[in-house]
């Protein structure tokens, strides 16, 4: 067996070079302190080259893309807010109503009182009957329409989740999974 020429032998017991390959050659032209100036010229010529044509380019449509997000999610939020607050008042005008019920069912009680005579406690009861009744009656359509108007708030909360989860990359999703995520856990 032919032992290999001198200076590829001591490049083999280094450990960087290849056997066969003369003495000269480097095995990582990046180390070749020959080259090493031109490489980084090169570098630099190539990362301003890519800075340019993304900052020009990409980055724009990106910033562009995030703001209208931004923006759509304001409109958004606004919007809920908005209806929150036309909820928030109707709801205060239905307990104003129930209070105004109320008072006017007590009202209307007393003056009954002070104008009837002990004789006619029968109807007196048939008049606080009425009365019971029209106040269970104005409670209920201030339950219904409550419930009405606080159920139209979470489906357009649900509306509104489901188009941001859509809009930021999430996929479809069904308003079912939206009400299952909105209600809190279990313990909270």
């Amino acid at each position: 067996m032919a032992s290999p020429p001198p200076n590829t032998a001591k490049q083999l017991t280094a450990g960087t070079a290849v056997a066969g390959v003369p003495a000269s050659k480097s095995a990582f032209p990046p180390f070749n302190p020959e080259t090493f100036a031109s490489q980084l010229i090169w570098f630099a010529i190539a990362f301003g080259a890519l800075y340019v044509i993304l900052s020009r380019k990409a980055l724009p449509g990106v910033a562009e893309a995030i703001d209208e997000r931004r923006d759509r999610i304001r409109r958004d939020l606004g919007a809920a807010e908005r209806l929150k607050g036309e909820t928030d008042k109707a709801l205060a005008g239905y307990q104003q109503a129930l209070t105004d019920a109320k008072t006017n069912a007590g009202g209307i009680i007393k003056e009954t009182q002070s104008s009837m005579s002990v004789g006619i406690d029968q109807e007196r009861a048939r008049i606080e009957a009425q009365v019971t009744v029209k106040l269970a009656d104005a409670e209920t359509r201030i339950r219904t329409m409550k419930t009405r108007a606080l159920s139209q708030v979470n489906d357009i909360a649900v509306e509104t989740a489901a188009a941001i989860v859509a809009r930021l990359g999430g996929g479809d999703v069904g308003a079912d999974e939206v009400r299952r995520a909105l209600q809190p856990a279990p313990g909270e």
